[in-house]
């Protein structure tokens, strides 16, 4: 094993690393043997996705949220996936999705990150299995720019469910705007509030999501994941789908994004990942969660549009 943190850091950076003590300690809360789970409730399984869901009770879970590979060259970890043609790409996706179906339950929803080169992949794979309900575009401000094209600064999610009962919580998910141009009548505000540190509004959420700041050196979340997705993205479709005390699935956890997200929030979950470095980085997130639930951008129950939340002393 190599000696961790790989290298000294800056005194504000905050990303999460691991010592040898540490990860020898963590590695207790991580399983091996997904056979051996049983009334599975927050657990973390190390190991291949297309291994583990096949050893998963059925009718079991009330949401799915996966972030699979983009049908992109890239290396994570001790794991390589290789770009590939979008119909291999599509049958890949098929591969593992044909697994997740019978293990959730029929109110069930089912969330799959993707990018505008896989989209049209996920929307036909998903469609196959499920109710296509929407896509959710989230503005990834993070990146360098492009010299013959458009910088990429979104990516997509696309919104499925098992069938025409599933649950959708719109009163958690409200997004609170500052008011620019406020109007009154009788000299009171109409549809916004008037408060000490400013003028607000909670609005119905699209599916347009500008309010997400992608995990970075100075946040408490960040880790060296190359793809790693933010707690507020993830706790919106949590809150929205699920109910507490419901159970999610995660069969590409990386750092173990929504695992912690489910916690903080108090739905249980599985997560399967097959790097045991990030299976690591997810066990003390996780264990940092147990004194810490704060998500940056939600706080009491509001999430706030980004730069937004009013000084707290």
């Amino acid at each position: 094993m190599e000696n961790r943190p790989k290298s000294l850091r800056a005194t504000r950076n905050r990303t999460i690393a691991l010592t040898n003590a540490e990860a020898e300690k963590l590695r207790r809360h991580i399983s091996d043997d997904a056979g051996g789970v049983s009334g599975v409730a927050d657990v973390l399984i190390r190991g291949d996705a297309f291994e583990v869901l096949q050893t998963l009770p059925s009718a079991t879970f009330d949401l799915l949220i996966a972030d699979p590979p983009y049908n992109l060259t890239k290396t994570f970890g001790a794991e390589k996936f290789k770009s590939t043609s979008a119909e291999s790409y599509e049958e890949w996706l098929d591969c593992w999705l044909r697994l997740c179906v019978p293990l959730l339950k029929s109110t069930a929803s089912i969330y799959i990150c993707g990018d505008w080169r896989s989209g049209s992949a996920i929307q036909r794979a998903g469609s196959k299995y499920f109710k296509l309900r929407n896509r959710i575009t989230w503005e990834r401000e993070k990146g360098r720019g492009a010299k013959a094209n458009w910088k990429n600064a979104s990516e997509d999610i696309w919104f499925f469910t098992a069938s025409d009962e599933f649950t959708f919580n719109l009163d958690a998910v409200k997004q609170r705007r500052r008011v620019i141009a406020p109007y009154r009548e009788n000299g009171s505000p109409k549809d916004w509030n008037e408060t000490s540190s400013g003028n607000y509004r909670d609005t119905h959420p699209s599916n347009l999501w500008t309010d997400i700041t992608v995990p970075f050196w100075s946040m408490p979340e960040n880790t060296d994941h190359p793809t790693q997705k933010p707690e507020k993205l993830v706790a919106k479709v949590v809150l929205a789908s699920t109910n507490p005390g419901d159970l999610v699935l995660d069969p590409f956890a990386g750092v173990g994004t929504t695992a912690v997200v489910a916690k903080k929030l108090e739905r249980r979950f599985v997560a399967i990942e097959s790097d045991e470095d990030y299976c690591l980085l997810a066990a003390k997130r996780l264990e940092l969660a147990e004194t810490d639930t704060s998500i940056q951008g939600f706080e009491d129950g509001v999430f706030w549009e980004r730069n937004s939340m009013p000084y707290r002393r």
